[in-house]
């Protein structure tokens, strides 16, 4: 395990097991989030998105997590891993509620500084986002997993347990020990 596509409707808990991956393997973490965002919630254009995706992707070890699906071919092509994190809508929008509460007035460890949390017409605007792509962005990630190419291992994971279990059965290379290191 070397390169990770880590994957999931927003509030599904991707920056939380990038971290926890992260540390578990000694690979670096790059958050979408980072590059989405400058300073003040600024979002960037998509070329420059594109640009800084790449740049990630073309390094030798990472755990790259977050969206900008328009550069999922370019991830999937260069990672080892795919991590699937296929929560249901309901539990992502309480955790990203619970998350801005959290967070409210401060900024998230996976955002820029300058992005604090905050509740405003944009979280509304957000929310909306969750539930109107709840369809859309899972037939994505559904089809990768479904028929991924030969060199990926795949994994989906629908619950914390399932995290754990998957965490907890790996040595610090991010090999499975004693398992398959599938979660279906």
């Amino acid at each position: 395990m070397k390169r990770v596509m880590i994957a999931g409707g927003p509030g599904s808990g991707k920056s939380m097991l990038a971290v926890a991956l992260g540390e578990k393997t000694g690979l670096p973490v790059f958050h979408m989030d980072r590059i989405h965002y400058r300073p003040g919630w600024v979002e960037r254009s998509r070329e420059e998105k594109d640009r800084l995706t790449h740049e990630v992707h073309v390094q030798e070890r990472w755990i790259f997590e977050g969206g900008h699906s328009s550069t999922y071919s370019e991830r999937i092509a260069r990672a080892d891993t795919f991590i699937w994190l296929d929560v249901p809508v309901m539990r992502r929008t309480l955790r990203v509620l619970r998350r801005t509460v959290k967070f409210h007035g401060r900024t998230r460890p996976d955002l820029p500084e300058g992005c604090p949390e905050r509740f405003n017409r944009q979280t509304v605007e957000f929310l909306r986002f969750i539930w109107r792509t709840r369809k859309t962005s899972r037939s994505k990630l559904e089809a990768v997993f479904q028929a991924p190419p030969r060199h990926l291992t795949c994994h989906r994971f629908r619950t914390l347990g399932d995290v754990r279990a998957f965490l907890s059965g790996l040595d610090g290379e991010g090999v499975a020990v004693g398992k398959s290191g599938k979660f279906l």
